[in-house]
């Protein structure tokens, strides 16, 4: 049986009609759609033989259509890391640089999506180290103070080796996929999809010699709390984790985890021009 995991973003009133459309295609296909319980509580929608409500998302589907923008996006990568299961997204969010086609595409794209005509894009992740155990960020860690404390004070090493200390008010570690996000918005280098390597950027630091760095696959990142006060972690821009005063945490760069469905001919460069280009008119 051919099934496929639908997620949608928190407004159900924006992917209504985008999903009874792909209800409808997907039923012409032969396609089973799979809904969880939170899907299934937002979307009024029967269940038949091509619409499985309830339903947890498992790793036996051959695709994982989205609609939503970056942050569903990112949960649905999340869900499938290493399982090899594309994520095919359409576009309901204000960015969508994950995104593999825009509302106004969804007819042919989903009659693609469901054809597997689409390339197959690889992306790495960060391994973050936290009393809870290994998480993974596909887009990016940040470190960063809480609201209304002073100033953090971060020390950080690569490979054991100490490369500088910092006031400021956080530290972003951010994959080539998220480069584009946090990462950029502290003046952080964005990183081409393909780069191996991470990026690290710093949330106003209070210095004139503190500099965005690019970091090699192969080294470790550690960095040092030498605040007085704990401070707070997010994964993707989710609370993960805090580190506490004189603690420390350890990133690293993962390959392979996430699988992004692409139009063929898809390149970073346009999608660069065209996403953050039309923000600037």
């Amino acid at each position: 049986m051919r099934a496929i995991t639908v997620f949608t973003h928190r407004r159900p009133a924006e992917t209504s009609s985008a999903l009874h459309q792909l209800a409808q295609v997907a039923r012409d296909a032969g396609v089973t759609l799979r809904l969880d319980e939170w899907e299934t509580r937002k979307h009024n929608l029967q269940a038949d033989d091509s619409v499985i409500l309830d339903a947890p998302a498992i790793d036996e589907v051959e695709l994982c259509v989205v609609l939503g923008g970056d942050g569903t996006i990112l949960r649905a990568l999340r869900r499938y890391a290493r399982t090899g299961v594309p994520v095919f997204a359409v576009n309901y969010g204000e960015i969508g640089f994950l995104a593999t086609i825009e509302p106004d595409e969804l007819q042919e794209g989903i009659r693609r999506a469901l054809s597997r005509d689409f390339e197959l894009l690889r992306l790495p992740a960060i391994g973050l180290e936290t009393p809870s155990g290994l998480q993974m960020a596909i887009n990016d860690v940040a470190i960063h103070r809480k609201v209304g404390e002073r100033v953090a004070d971060l020390a950080y090493t690569l490979d054991s080796e100490e490369v500088g200390s910092v006031r400021c008010d956080g530290l972003v570690v951010a994959t080539p996929a998220g480069s584009t996000g946090y990462n950029l918005a502290n003046g952080g280098p964005v990183m081409a999809w393909g780069v191996a390597g991470f990026a690290v950027s710093f949330i106003a630091p209070h210095s004139l010699t503190a500099r965005a760095l690019v970091v090699a696959p192969s080294d470790h990142l550690t960095v040092y709390n030498r605040s007085q006060y704990p401070l707070d972690v997010s994964v993707d821009g989710r609370p993960a984790s805090e580190i506490g005063p004189g603690a420390t945490i350890t990133a690293s760069f993962l390959d392979d985890v996430g699988t992004l469905a692409q139009l063929p001919g898809s390149s970073f460069y346009r999608r660069l021009r065209e996403k953050f280009g039309r923000l600037a008119r």
